[in-house]
């Protein structure tokens, strides 16, 4: 007894730390903020003004901030805690966000980004990834994954980013929200972490297209201007090659909208890397394009390349001291990207600011003051949880030629979200040139609602051609099975009649033909089961009474055979098959 105690106690250990350890699980599963806050606080507006003077422009909203904005007495933690660590508190607050809370909004918090705001996953080790509401298996999308999560899980109505190559647009698109990236340098950088200053650009996510326009009038500070209607949608076909989501999803549903709202004569298509490469005489594509013999892409992978290594030496210049020095422990794919320096030269740097320029003048020319361009926001639907792709540079890469359209050329995009498509969120993305922020949010608010709606319609309209072609493959199968019943063959017989339950599980003479041949191949308690089944979809099918009727007789279930043989003769009183059967089976029991 004594040597059994100790065991006793040990036992009872590892139980209460089993416990223990699911409840930490749990809790992590079920945070009531969806892992989007690192930090809770609140920065009250002013009070409102006395009538007769209108009330602030956004009284009444609350928002959050990605954790890389400045906020007077709190570290700006930049997604890295060793960061976190070695930087004083903010002595003042960003001036975006103060002009936020001048303008009558709530300031609730700081949200998660990624590690040194460097990836695109919206994964941080340190913080926790942010579940995405819309796909909780899948990958909130980067940096700005907790600014984006917070609004699609309405904790928030509204929250501010960073995007760089992609920082509010990808999260936005892969969390079925809108986002918001203004024209390069019209809104102000100061308060806010380096991190490429060549492309760092504060954006805002929101679900309501005149919240997202609100706060354009606010830190846009452009002068009042009547509403116009684009007169050019310039769809870009060939960045919709590039990506891995059904185009006719995505673009049928602008051009529907469109055409509904202004016409067919607005639309235009342009296969948007050979004009790029015809108006940026800089841009030189580069050997990537070599490895496959595929050139149809090759500026805008060029685009992509460029704007990384650009990414990388800016953000080296930036914080390569602070990485030296204090040797973080970083994520290995950040680390592998950032611990080295590209060996850029002034003359590179010079020629890369060449094809910026060119690219921002090609854009202004096709789209003028009246046009937008429609791609892809993303290449890809957002990767699942944990994916191997997502430890791969080759990830990164594939993300970037659509990005880089507006990081490159300056030029002010929006996300707009086309509901789902097979449980993942879809997106298409307006660009607009630079400077015309205010007629892009004009537009967005003029289309939003007929977007929703024709992205509705095609929804039902594939869910309808889904069920159409599975019933007519399922047909298919079923004469298969019939032929191959024809010709004796019952165990291929069984396979095509399977093949066609699993197409469609709603039709009783499926089940009915299985029964046959499972009959055949004396298989009778399989047989009664299909019957069962096939008289639970349809109480009307003479043929599976009577062949549950001969599985139950040959099953030795006399009294239920005659039964079923009975009903037959109700349903089909000339059924000779039937009679002779019931009478047979009632002598014989009798």
């Amino acid at each position: 007894m004594a040597s059994s105690s100790p065991n006793l106690w040990v036992l009872l250990g590892l139980s209460l730390a089993g416990i223990l350890l699911m409840a930490k699980k749990l809790k992590r599963v079920v945070k009531v903020d969806f892992g989007a806050f690192v930090e809770r606080f609140q920065i009250l507006p002013p009070p409102q003004p006395a009538p007769p003077k209108a009330p602030h422009p956004l009284t009444g909203l609350t928002f959050a901030v990605s954790d890389l904005f400045d906020i007077s007495g709190f570290v700006t933690g930049f997604g890295n805690p060793d960061w976190e660590r070695t930087h004083e508190a903010a002595s003042q607050t960003s001036p975006v966000v103060s002009a936020l809370v001048d303008g009558g909004a709530t300031c609730v918090g700081k949200t998660v980004v990624d590690e040194m705001s460097f990836g695109i996953s919206g994964e941080n080790r340190h913080y926790g990834t942010p579940t995405n509401p819309v796909a909780p298996a899948r990958i909130p999308g980067g940096s700005c994954s907790g600014a984006a999560v917070a609004v699609a899980a309405k904790l928030v109505d509204f929250s501010l980013g960073v995007d760089t190559v992609g920082g509010v647009r990808q999260p936005a698109g892969h969390c079925g929200i809108l986002g918001f990236r203004p024209s390069y340098g019209v809104v102000s950088h100061l308060g806010i972490i380096p991190v490429s200053t060549s492309f760092d650009t504060v954006g805002w996510f929101a679900t309501d297209p005149s919240i997202l326009r609100r706060i354009g009038q606010v830190l846009l500070q452009v002068p009042f201007a009547v509403q116009r209607n684009p007169r050019n949608v310039v769809i870009a076909d060939d960045c919709f090659q590039l990506s891995k989501i059904p185009i006719d999803r995505l673009t049928q549903v602008v051009i529907r909208s469109t055409e509904n709202l202004f016409g067919k004569q607005v639309l235009k298509h342009e296969i948007l890397s050979d004009y790029i490469a015809s108006k940026v005489p800089s841009l030189k594509p580069l050997d990537s394009k070599k490895s496959n013999g595929d050139i149809k892409f090759s500026s805008l992978r060029s685009l992509a390349n460029i704007m990384q290594l650009l990414r990388r030496h800016e953000f080296s210049h930036n914080h390569f001291e602070w990485i030296n020095k204090v040797k973080p422990a970083l994520d290995p794919l950040i680390s592998a990207q950032v611990q080295e320096r590209p060996e850029l030269s002034e003359k590179d740097i010079e020629n890369f600011r060449t094809v910026r320029s060119e690219l921002r003048s090609a854009l202004n020319t096709l789209l003028k003051d009246d046009g937008v361009l429609v791609i892809p926001t993303v290449s890809s639907p957002p990767s699942k949880l944990g994916a191997k792709e997502l430890s791969s540079e080759d990830h990164l890469i594939s993300e970037f030629p659509l990005t880089s359209l507006a990081s490159m050329s300056g030029c002010c995009q929006v996300t707009m979200p086309l509901g789902l498509l097979e449980n993942y969120p879809v997106s298409v993305s307006f660009l607009a040139r630079h400077g015309g922020d205010r007629f892009l949010l004009d537009t967005l608010q003029t289309m939003h609602a007929s977007l929703l709606q024709k992205a509705d319609e095609a929804g039902k309209a594939k869910s309808s051609s889904d069920i159409v072609s599975k019933e007519a493959s399922a047909e298919i199968a079923k004469e298969k099975g019939n032929n191959a019943f024809k010709a004796k063959n019952w165990q291929r017989a069984i396979g095509f009649y399977t093949d066609a339950i699993k197409l469609n599980s709603n039709s009783a003479t499926y089940f009915s033909n299985r029964a046959a041949a499972y009959l055949e191949l004396r298989s009778f308690i399989q047989a009664e089961a299909d019957c069962s089944k096939a008289i639970d979809l349809d109480k009307k099918n003479v043929k599976a009474y009577l062949r549950r009727g001969t599985a139950r007789e040959m099953l030795g279930y006399y009294k239920e055979a005659i039964e079923d043989f009975r009903y037959a003769l109700v349903l089909e009183p000339t059924n000779k098959r039937a009679a002779v059967s019931a009478d047979r089976l009632k002598k014989f029991f009798q």
